[in-house]
């Protein structure tokens, strides 16, 4: 698997991974049925924090990309060697 981070998108890029490895041969379809699995749980745990987001009004999360579920920038401002961000905000 890569290394991509723990996010949406790093899950859709490992699934990809998954199944393009199932197609060479390079893993089994046990494997593979386990990391669906796996990702399917990742999925749930996601619409689970969408709904808490809307419930108390938060606007960003960790998981979906766009920082920690409800929670507003550092106020000091970006770290070091940071010279911006993307915020994804969730249409309500």
């Amino acid at each position: 698997m890569s290394q991509n981070a723990n996010t949406l998108e790093g899950l859709r890029g490992d699934l990809f991974i998954t199944l393009r490895e199932l197609r060479a041969g390079k893993i089994d379809l046990d494997t593979a049925k386990a990391v669906n699995e796996v990702a399917r749980t990742l999925i749930e745990s996601a619409k689970v924090e969408v709904d808490a987001i809307k419930v108390t009004g938060g606007r960003e999360s960790g998981f979906l990309g766009g920082g920690t579920c409800g929670g507003a920038a550092p106020e000091d401002g970006l770290p070091p060697g940071i010279t911006g961000r993307t915020v994804h905000r969730l249409k309500g």
